[in-house]
Protein backbone atom coordinates (compact mmCIF):
# COMPACT_ATOMS: atom_id res chain seq x y z
CA UNK A 1 0.00 0.00 0.00
CA UNK A 2 1.48 3.12 -1.22
CA UNK A 3 1.94 6.29 1.21
CA UNK A 4 -0.13 9.65 0.48
CA UNK A 5 2.70 11.79 -0.39
CA UNK A 6 2.39 14.64 2.79
CA UNK A 7 0.44 18.10 2.23
CA UNK A 8 2.19 20.72 1.22
CA UNK A 9 2.32 23.48 4.23
CA UNK A 10 0.82 26.53 3.96
CA UNK A 11 3.14 29.64 2.57
CA UNK A 12 3.78 31.95 5.34
CA UNK A 13 3.06 34.99 5.00
CA UNK A 14 6.08 38.12 5.12
CA UNK A 15 6.05 39.98 7.65
CA UNK A 16 6.28 43.41 5.94
CA UNK A 17 4.24 43.85 2.39
CA UNK A 18 6.67 44.40 -0.41
CA UNK A 19 7.35 47.68 -1.88
CA UNK A 20 5.66 47.84 -5.24
CA UNK A 21 8.66 48.27 -7.38
CA UNK A 22 11.57 47.12 -5.11
CA UNK A 23 14.30 45.82 -7.02
CA UNK A 24 17.91 45.95 -8.07
CA UNK A 25 16.71 49.73 -10.16
CA UNK A 26 14.56 50.69 -6.49
CA UNK A 27 15.80 54.01 -4.90
CA UNK A 28 14.55 54.81 -2.06
CA UNK A 29 12.14 57.97 -1.86
CA UNK A 30 13.71 59.45 1.42
CA UNK A 31 16.74 61.00 0.90
CA UNK A 32 19.92 58.67 2.42
CA UNK A 33 23.42 61.66 2.84
CA UNK A 34 25.88 61.22 5.29
CA UNK A 35 25.37 63.15 8.29
CA UNK A 36 27.90 66.06 9.40
CA UNK A 37 29.02 68.83 11.81
CA UNK A 38 25.69 70.74 10.98
CA UNK A 39 23.14 67.90 12.17
CA UNK A 40 24.61 67.90 15.32
CA UNK A 41 24.27 71.81 15.74
CA UNK A 42 20.72 71.41 14.70
CA UNK A 43 20.46 68.90 17.46
CA UNK A 44 22.35 70.51 20.60
CA UNK A 45 20.34 73.74 19.15
CA UNK A 46 17.14 71.86 19.76
CA UNK A 47 18.27 70.11 22.91
CA UNK A 48 19.62 73.88 24.39
CA UNK A 49 16.57 75.93 23.89
CA UNK A 50 14.06 73.70 25.08
CA UNK A 51 15.18 72.50 28.49
CA UNK A 52 14.11 74.66 31.54
CA UNK A 53 17.58 74.88 32.68
CA UNK A 54 18.91 77.30 30.24
CA UNK A 55 15.82 79.80 30.45
CA UNK A 56 16.28 79.49 34.24
CA UNK A 57 20.43 80.22 34.48
CA UNK A 58 20.64 82.02 31.67
CA UNK A 59 17.17 84.38 32.70
CA UNK A 60 18.72 84.72 36.33
CA UNK A 61 22.02 85.49 35.06
CA UNK A 62 19.99 88.68 33.16
CA UNK A 63 18.39 89.62 35.92
CA UNK A 64 21.61 90.10 37.87
CA UNK A 65 23.28 92.08 35.22
CA UNK A 66 20.47 94.65 34.91
CA UNK A 67 19.25 94.80 38.08
CA UNK A 68 22.36 95.00 40.27
CA UNK A 69 24.01 97.19 37.85
CA UNK A 70 21.33 99.78 37.90
CA UNK A 71 20.88 100.14 40.85
CA UNK A 72 24.15 100.76 41.53
CA UNK A 73 23.90 103.56 39.13
CA UNK A 74 21.34 104.92 40.77
CA UNK A 75 23.15 104.81 44.07
CA UNK A 76 26.16 106.58 42.06
CA UNK A 77 23.58 108.96 40.55
CA UNK A 78 22.20 109.72 44.26
CA UNK A 79 25.84 110.21 45.60
CA UNK A 80 26.53 114.43 46.40
CA UNK A 81 30.58 113.31 46.25
CA UNK A 82 32.75 113.57 43.14
CA UNK A 83 31.27 112.85 39.43
CA UNK A 84 32.64 109.83 38.32
CA UNK A 85 34.26 109.52 34.58
CA UNK A 86 32.47 107.30 31.91
CA UNK A 87 34.55 105.06 32.28
CA UNK A 88 34.61 104.35 36.42
CA UNK A 89 30.51 104.15 35.76
CA UNK A 90 30.65 101.45 32.75
CA UNK A 91 33.26 99.66 35.34
CA UNK A 92 29.71 99.37 38.03
CA UNK A 93 28.57 96.96 35.37
CA UNK A 94 31.30 94.46 36.76
CA UNK A 95 29.22 93.41 40.15
CA UNK A 96 26.47 91.56 38.48
CA UNK A 97 28.52 89.99 35.66
CA UNK A 98 30.59 88.50 37.98
CA UNK A 99 27.32 87.01 40.41
CA UNK A 100 25.27 86.12 36.78
CA UNK A 101 29.32 83.95 35.95
CA UNK A 102 27.98 81.67 38.37
CA UNK A 103 24.64 81.14 36.33
CA UNK A 104 26.52 80.59 32.95
CA UNK A 105 29.33 77.77 34.50
CA UNK A 106 26.25 76.33 36.04
CA UNK A 107 24.72 75.98 32.56
CA UNK A 108 28.32 75.03 30.86
CA UNK A 109 28.23 72.22 33.10
CA UNK A 110 24.73 71.03 32.83
CA UNK A 111 24.92 70.90 29.29
CA UNK A 112 26.73 67.66 29.07
CA UNK A 113 26.72 66.20 32.80
CA UNK A 114 22.92 66.44 33.24
CA UNK A 115 22.97 64.05 30.13
CA UNK A 116 25.45 61.40 32.06
CA UNK A 117 22.73 61.89 34.89
CA UNK A 118 19.76 61.06 32.93
CA UNK A 119 21.29 58.38 30.89
CA UNK A 120 20.61 60.23 27.76
CA UNK A 121 23.94 60.75 26.66
CA UNK A 122 23.97 57.25 24.94
CA UNK A 123 21.31 57.98 23.41
CA UNK A 124 23.15 60.72 21.73
CA UNK A 125 26.19 59.34 21.06
CA UNK A 126 24.03 56.47 19.72
CA UNK A 127 22.22 58.89 17.47
CA UNK A 128 25.74 59.88 16.50
CA UNK A 129 28.20 57.99 16.30
CA UNK A 130 31.25 60.53 16.68
CA UNK A 131 31.72 61.80 19.95
CA UNK A 132 34.30 64.30 19.03
CA UNK A 133 31.76 65.78 16.89
CA UNK A 134 29.11 65.77 19.90
CA UNK A 135 31.18 67.63 21.77
CA UNK A 136 32.21 70.16 19.22
CA UNK A 137 28.37 70.59 18.86
CA UNK A 138 28.18 71.39 22.18
CA UNK A 139 31.03 73.60 22.76
CA UNK A 140 30.15 75.76 19.51
CA UNK A 141 26.07 76.21 20.32
CA UNK A 142 26.61 77.20 24.20
CA UNK A 143 29.42 79.76 23.34
CA UNK A 144 27.54 81.31 20.46
CA UNK A 145 24.43 81.53 22.92
CA UNK A 146 25.91 82.76 25.73
CA UNK A 147 28.59 84.87 24.33
CA UNK A 148 26.18 87.36 22.03
CA UNK A 149 23.81 87.44 25.73
CA UNK A 150 26.13 88.44 27.78
CA UNK A 151 27.70 91.12 25.35
CA UNK A 152 24.29 92.37 24.37
CA UNK A 153 23.29 92.92 27.72
CA UNK A 154 26.76 94.10 29.24
CA UNK A 155 26.24 96.68 26.26
CA UNK A 156 23.00 97.64 27.14
CA UNK A 157 23.62 98.05 31.06
CA UNK A 158 26.66 100.25 30.20
CA UNK A 159 24.47 102.48 28.18
CA UNK A 160 21.92 102.38 30.66
CA UNK A 161 24.27 103.29 33.39
CA UNK A 162 25.89 106.18 31.44
CA UNK A 163 22.61 107.57 31.43
CA UNK A 164 21.27 107.43 34.71
CA UNK A 165 24.75 108.74 35.93
CA UNK A 166 24.64 111.67 33.61
CA UNK A 167 28.57 110.96 32.48
CA UNK A 168 30.44 111.35 29.04
CA UNK A 169 30.39 108.23 27.08
CA UNK A 170 33.82 105.91 28.20
CA UNK A 171 36.59 105.91 25.31
CA UNK A 172 36.23 103.18 22.39
CA UNK A 173 38.53 101.08 23.61
CA UNK A 174 37.01 100.59 27.26
CA UNK A 175 33.62 99.69 25.46
CA UNK A 176 34.93 97.11 23.55
CA UNK A 177 36.58 95.32 26.54
CA UNK A 178 33.34 95.98 28.49
CA UNK A 179 31.19 94.68 26.12
CA UNK A 180 32.75 91.99 23.87
CA UNK A 181 35.36 91.36 25.62
CA UNK A 182 33.57 90.49 28.81
CA UNK A 183 31.24 88.76 26.48
CA UNK A 184 33.59 86.47 25.38
CA UNK A 185 35.13 85.91 28.61
CA UNK A 186 31.77 84.94 30.28
CA UNK A 187 31.34 82.68 27.41
CA UNK A 188 35.30 80.71 27.48
CA UNK A 189 34.73 80.22 31.57
CA UNK A 190 31.13 78.76 30.60
CA UNK A 191 32.65 76.51 28.43
CA UNK A 192 35.53 75.19 30.76
CA UNK A 193 32.52 74.38 32.76
CA UNK A 194 31.59 72.18 30.13
CA UNK A 195 34.47 71.21 29.73
CA UNK A 196 35.06 70.00 33.31
CA UNK A 197 31.16 68.83 33.20
CA UNK A 198 32.74 66.45 30.18
CA UNK A 199 35.81 65.24 32.55
CA UNK A 200 33.89 64.30 35.76
CA UNK A 201 30.38 63.07 33.82
CA UNK A 202 28.54 64.66 37.78
CA UNK A 203 26.83 67.53 37.87
CA UNK A 204 26.70 68.67 41.99
CA UNK A 205 30.66 67.26 41.30
CA UNK A 206 31.52 69.12 38.63
CA UNK A 207 29.52 72.58 39.43
CA UNK A 208 31.81 72.35 43.00
CA UNK A 209 35.11 72.75 40.87
CA UNK A 210 33.81 75.30 38.63
CA UNK A 211 33.04 77.37 42.11
CA UNK A 212 35.72 76.58 43.62
CA UNK A 213 37.82 77.86 39.99
CA UNK A 214 36.27 81.38 40.60
CA UNK A 215 35.98 81.84 44.54
CA UNK A 216 38.98 79.77 46.04
CA UNK A 217 42.18 81.71 45.17
CA UNK A 218 40.63 85.12 46.56
CA UNK A 219 39.84 83.34 49.62
CA UNK A 220 43.00 81.96 49.97
CA UNK A 221 44.67 84.93 49.45
CA UNK A 222 42.67 87.20 52.15
CA UNK A 223 43.81 84.26 54.79
CA UNK A 224 47.77 84.69 54.05
CA UNK A 225 48.86 86.65 56.42
CA UNK A 226 53.16 85.31 56.65
CA UNK A 227 55.54 87.37 54.99
CA UNK A 228 57.05 84.31 52.85
CA UNK A 229 53.08 84.28 51.36
CA UNK A 230 53.27 88.00 49.39
CA UNK A 231 54.29 87.09 46.38
CA UNK A 232 51.47 84.40 46.26
CA UNK A 233 48.87 86.30 47.81
CA UNK A 234 49.78 88.68 45.44
CA UNK A 235 49.75 86.63 42.37
CA UNK A 236 46.15 84.98 43.30
CA UNK A 237 44.75 88.41 43.60
CA UNK A 238 45.96 88.83 40.54
CA UNK A 239 44.97 86.15 38.60
CA UNK A 240 42.12 85.51 40.25
CA UNK A 241 38.90 85.15 37.93
CA UNK A 242 36.82 88.42 39.65
CA UNK A 243 40.28 90.38 39.01
CA UNK A 244 40.49 89.57 35.55
CA UNK A 245 37.00 90.20 34.79
CA UNK A 246 37.69 93.75 36.27
CA UNK A 247 40.24 94.33 34.04
CA UNK A 248 38.05 94.26 31.48
CA UNK A 249 35.68 96.61 32.78
CA UNK A 250 38.79 98.73 33.70
CA UNK A 251 38.37 98.55 37.34
CA UNK A 252 41.22 96.75 38.02
CA UNK A 253 42.06 95.70 41.80
CA UNK A 254 45.22 94.42 40.72
CA UNK A 255 47.07 98.03 40.90
CA UNK A 256 48.57 97.36 37.23
CA UNK A 257 51.03 95.03 38.11
CA UNK A 258 48.75 92.03 36.58
CA UNK A 259 46.87 91.45 33.69
CA UNK A 260 45.97 94.58 31.10
CA UNK A 261 43.93 95.34 28.52
CA UNK A 262 42.59 92.17 26.36
CA UNK A 263 45.50 89.90 28.65
CA UNK A 264 42.61 88.09 31.14
CA UNK A 265 40.69 87.36 27.89
CA UNK A 266 43.87 85.09 26.31
CA UNK A 267 44.39 84.08 29.47
CA UNK A 268 41.09 82.34 29.63
CA UNK A 269 40.89 81.53 26.16
CA UNK A 270 43.92 79.04 26.33
CA UNK A 271 43.01 77.29 29.99
CA UNK A 272 39.87 76.79 28.19
CA UNK A 273 41.65 75.20 25.34
CA UNK A 274 44.08 72.86 27.42
CA UNK A 275 40.82 71.53 29.37
CA UNK A 276 39.12 71.41 26.47
CA UNK A 277 40.95 69.17 24.71
CA UNK A 278 41.51 67.16 27.63
CA UNK A 279 38.15 67.01 27.62
CA UNK A 280 38.29 65.44 24.25
CA UNK A 281 40.62 62.88 24.65
CA UNK A 282 38.46 61.64 27.86
CA UNK A 283 35.04 61.30 25.69
CA UNK A 284 37.10 59.30 23.00
CA UNK A 285 39.26 57.11 25.20
CA UNK A 286 36.22 56.10 28.31
CA UNK A 287 32.87 54.50 28.32
CA UNK A 288 30.09 56.24 28.03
Amino acid sequence: MSTPPPPHAAPQQPLVAPVPGAGPGYASPIPIRRAHLGDALTSEWTKIRSVRSTMWTLGVMIVLMVGIGLASAAVVASDNGPTPSGNQVLGLGFFGTLLGTICVLTLGVLTIASEYGTGMIRTTMTACSSRSRVLAAKAIVFFVLVAVLTTVFAALVGALQVGIVGVDSPDGGTWAKATFGVGLFVALLGLLGLAVGTLVRHSAGAITIMVGVVLLPLVLAMFMFAESLKDLQQALFEYSIPSQLAVLYDNSVTGGSGPTGWDPLWIMAVITAVVLGGAFVSLNNRDV
